[in-house]
């Protein structure tokens, strides 16, 4: 293969002709953070008021998801902002309980904006088993790494020594399956992010349906798979944007 077939585009190659409207309007971060909750709540991420997101901001704060609210509900207006100690600091609603566990990866991993936690029907199932799901198609290998698996979970991650444990087993990597409790996902950007979060969950749902017909023939090497070269480092691009102004068509309020 040349060089230039290996080489990856970026995204301002592959971004539509000048003229034509743009992928999404201009959006501030509590805009994506509300965005994001709202096309990972559709794609599984929906276990009631459980789970949260923070993403990092350049002044040393952070954004996350109120505690009181389902994904599915809640607006840009309702983000709030916490410091580095994660107390709530602009807002109107509480702060999650487990936002020990987000600022343990944020402050050993700076190279990372986005971090996610909750318990995805499909991830939960295979974090129930304790075991990691093999990837079985294109869609499964959009990330060429397998999750960590956290298997010392002692019932909650919000008290420092968990958050501690968890933050240390996930290392350097870009997802986690918490063992009888949850998912776990980080990235550099939302849109990587979104990425991460969904392959996961149908890499989960594909591997669980297959299993139940018997088993299948496994891809043994993900990063083989010519879709990883373009998907993950650049947050597969065009997928937030389209699954994004899907949410802003069913309820315009979310960024509000």
């Amino acid at each position: 293969m040349q060089d230039n077939q290996r080489r990856i585009p970026t995204l301002a190659e592959l971004t539509p002709r000048p003229g034509r409207r743009p992928l999404l309007p201009a959006l501030t971060s509590r805009q994506e953070l509300a965005l994001l909750c709202r096309t990972l709540h559709r794609e599984g991420y929906d276990d009631h008021i459980a789970g949260h997101i923070t993403i990092a901001e350049p002044d040393g704060t952070f954004l996350v998801n109120p505690w009181e609210l389902a994904w599915d509900e809640l607006t840009a207006s309702d983000i709030i902002r916490v410091d580095a100690a994660g107390q709530v600091i602009e807002g109107d609603w509480n702060v999650t309980p487990a936002i020990g566990l987000h600022l343990a990866v944020h402050q050993r991993r700076d190279d990372l904006r986005v971090v996610i936690h909750n318990h995805s029907r499909w991830g939960s199932v295979w974090a129930a088993a304790g075991r990691i799901p093999p990837v079985y198609d294109q869609t499964s290998g959009h990330v060429d790494e397998d999750p960590r698996l956290y298997d010392e979970y002692a019932g909650t991650v919000d008290g420092a020594i968990e958050a501690e444990a968890a933050a240390d087993a996930l290392g350097a990597g870009k997802w986690a399956l918490l063992k009888n409790h949850g998912v776990f996902i980080v990235a550099r950007d939302v849109r990587q992010a979104h990425l991460r979060a969904v392959t996961l969950e149908h890499r989960c749902r594909l591997a669980w349906q297959v299993e139940v017909l018997g088993g299948g023939q496994p891809i043994t090497d993900p990063a083989s798979l010519r879709v990883v070269r373009m998907s993950d480092q650049l947050g597969m691009p065009f997928l937030w944007e389209a699954m994004a102004r899907r949410e802003i068509r069913f309820d315009p309020g979310v960024i509000d």
